[in-house]
């Protein structure tokens, strides 16, 4: 292999951690869409969670042929795929904002995050092998910590951009009911702008990574593929990695994505006043992620886990039975803590797996499918109730299955035959 120097990897590491921060932004937008849509087209809680479920089935459907594509045409083809599905998804906002049709959004959404999957499936692992070996772990955690830069700006810009366009509620109500659904679906075309700048950047972006030299990432010698990905479930800490991720992926989407639903009814607050609290649940996410980094120094990355994850437990009840701003402050807690999950299943998931490592890492990709699944139950106790606080249930559910798998499941076993 031709020899790289250091300026082409820190070239790369600065274009691969800004594709980071891209989903992030993407993903951090859909808190703000939703009860955007909620309202446009007068939806309840539930059918409003179908804007994460669409996101998130695409990561179920597009994990395996992500693989396939990265390997057979490498990380760069597969990157530059994956931004221009994701642009072409932001784009087709204009004609479902002109159509004012709420299954469009959802085939946009769909198509983003097909986009979504590709890029996320290649940057993980690129990220992670660009530079030494013994600091694969420094680099990936870092270039993650944009995705809580992401999640502290994109609430906050969306919610301007979006939720203040739109008639007053007083207005509204002095509308007869057909001219009401009319003004409420006109309201979906402020979301056009947005997103075409998006789409714009995201050309722009695949254009540069068209036209700049990535280093070319060969196997470690002796490196033999695993017999199939059913074969990689034979791993226990694996399975249990995949199922931990699952239920952590929905609850974050639960916690951010409905917050702003959420923190109006708990906290009788406004929507961009909510939207503003939203951004610093992503400073929380960023900070935590960071200060959990350097806490794994001394505490070892499964007892921080279920240390976390405990805390997260008590948490979840406040955000049940309290009232008030005190809801909106535990909800900010809580994503402190989640911060370093997402991160710490998949290490602790993908360990020693050897020739199982590529399946293993598409099965816990596939499970990122939970956040198209567990915001939906979400909406039906919210619905069911009639009271959205009694939805954190789903959340303290699964925080109680991370503990466990950061008490023993995690554990590396003998093969199952």
């Amino acid at each position: 292999m031709p020899s790289i120097t250091s300026k082409s990897y820190s070239i790369a590491f600065i274009l691969i951690t800004s594709l980071f921060f891209l989903w992030g932004f993407a993903h951090n937008l859909d808190p703000v869409l939703i009860p955007h849509l909620k309202r446009s087209f007068t939806l309840t809680t539930t059918q409003s969670t179908l804007v994460d479920s669409a996101v998130f089935i695409a990561y179920f459907f597009m994990a395996l042929p992500a693989g396939f594509i990265i390997k057979k045409y490498g990380y760069k083809i597969g990157i530059i795929i994956g931004l221009l599905l994701f642009a072409i998804g932001c784009f087709l906002f204009i004609p479902a904002a002109n159509t004012q049709l709420y299954s469009f959004f959802l085939v946009a959404l769909f198509i983003i995050a097909c986009g979504l999957t590709i890029l996320e499936t290649a940057a993980n692992p690129y990220a992670s092998v660009l530079g030494p070996a013994e600091t694969s772990t420094l680099r990936l955690n870092f270039s993650q910590s944009f995705n809580g830069l992401a999640a502290a700006l994109a609430p906050i810009i969306g919610a301007r951009l979006i939720l203040t366009k739109g008639f007053a509620d007083e207005d509204l109500n002095a509308m007869s009911e057909a001219a009401r659904k009319v003004a409420l679906a006109s309201e979906a075309s402020s979301v056009k702008l947005p997103y075409f700048i998006l789409g714009a950047i995201l050309v722009l972006i695949a254009i540069v990574f068209a036209f700049t030299k990535l280093p070319v990432i060969q196997k470690v010698e002796g490196h033999v593929a695993g017999k199939n990905i059913l074969h990689a479930f034979k791993h226990r800490h694996l399975s249990w990695a995949a199922a931990a991720q699952f239920v952590y992926v929905g609850v974050q989407v639960c916690v951010f994505s409905l917050f702003i639903l959420y923190a109006t009814k708990s906290a009788g607050i406004s929507q961009i006043k909510a939207a503003d609290y939203l951004g610093i649940c992503g400073v929380a996410f960023l900070i935590g992620r960071f200060l959990g980094t350097f806490l794994m120094k001394y505490i070892e990355p499964q007892r921080l886990l279920a240390l976390y994850a405990a805390i997260n437990i008590l948490l979840c009840i406040i955000a049940i039975a309290a009232h008030g701003m005190i809801t909106v402050y535990a909800v900010i807690a809580i994503c402190f803590f989640m911060s370093i999950m997402f991160p710490t299943i998949f290490a602790l998931g993908i360990k020693d797996l050897k020739g199982d490592t590529e399946f293993g890492s598409s099965i816990i990709i596939m499970a990122i499918v939970g956040g198209a699944i567990l915001p939906r139950i979400f909406g039906y106790i919210s619905d069911g109730t009639g009271n959205i606080q009694y939805g954190y249930f789903v959340p303290l559910a699964c925080f109680i299955f991370i503990f466990l798998f950061g008490w023993k499941g995690y554990k590396i076993l003998p093969k199952r035959n």
